[in-house]
């Protein structure tokens, strides 16, 4: 038995992720704010389950408890392995970073980067306590390898998470153990998050007329392929090269 657990699993990449690990008869548990009724169809179609939890990832406390409902849910089982999917992200603050409030900045970083750490350092705890392999993966951006006017934020928690990934990997390497980390940059989609791009001024975001022509002319990648290139590479497990960032410019 596997399962999969995916953040931000109500829409968008994590609902698409979430509906293709369904589809391959693992079951997933999601993190996110709001239930989806469509994955709970997809999980009764294919004889899994699907289970939701609401968590507030920029609480470190309202984390760890969700982490621990998860755990004695999925690890009193026979478990033959677990996938961990960070999705969920923020992109606002949007703006030059002098306009940026300590608050704002903290909030986005808590959700970006400090939230996946610590649910990665909690699987990766847990999965070696209980001898169970863990192939996790974080989403990150081309934007964590350039800098984008407008968004320090978003580059610098992204590019964080890179590192974090790469570092994590070399330590489970030489601790020559079964667990695998990559990240995975998937391009531009159709998102929630793209309009709100698109909706930020030039003053905020100077590409902003760049990403409503990627609408305009039909650009955006749906996220049901881009989801599919990244359940494709994990559950490839014998061919993961630990610590690699990938792009799905490599497979669409």
């Amino acid at each position: 038995m596997k399962f999969a657990v995916i953040t931000g699993v109500s829409r968008g990449l994590g609902q698409s992720v979430a509906e293709l690990f369904l589809e391959q008869g693992i079951h997933v548990i999601g993190i996110s704010r709001s239930n989806s009724e469509t994955l709970n169809k997809v999980a009764e179609q294919n004889n899994v389950s699907f289970q939701q939890f609401s968590c507030d990832l920029s609480d470190l406390k309202a984390i760890e408890e969700t982490f621990n409902q998860i755990t004695n849910e999925i690890f009193n089982q026979e478990l033959s392995g677990v996938y961990l999917v960070n999705n969920a992200a923020v992109l606002e603050p949007m703006d030059q970073a002098m306009n940026i409030n300590g608050e704002d900045l903290a909030y986005h970083v808590q959700v970006n980067t400090i939230a996946p750490m610590v649910l990665t350092n909690l699987f990766l705890k847990k999965a070696s306590d209980y001898q169970v392999p863990l192939i996790a993966a974080a989403v990150t951006s081309g934007a964590a390898e350039r800098p984008v006017y407008g968004w320090s934020a978003y580059c610098s928690t992204k590019a964080s998470l890179n590192m974090y990934t790469e570092t994590v990997a070399l330590e489970q390497d030489q601790l020559n153990t079964e667990h695998k980390l990559i990240a995975f940059s998937p391009g531009i989609m159709d998102t929630a998050m793209q309009e709100k791009i698109r909706s930020s001024s030039e003053e905020e975001f100077a590409d902003v007329e760049t990403f409503k022509d990627y609408k305009k002319n039909k650009l955006l990648k749906d996220t049901d392929a881009v989801g599919g290139v990244l359940v494709d590479i994990l559950t490839d497990e014998a061919s993961i090269i630990n610590g690699k960032v990938y792009n799905v410019k490599e497979y669409l």
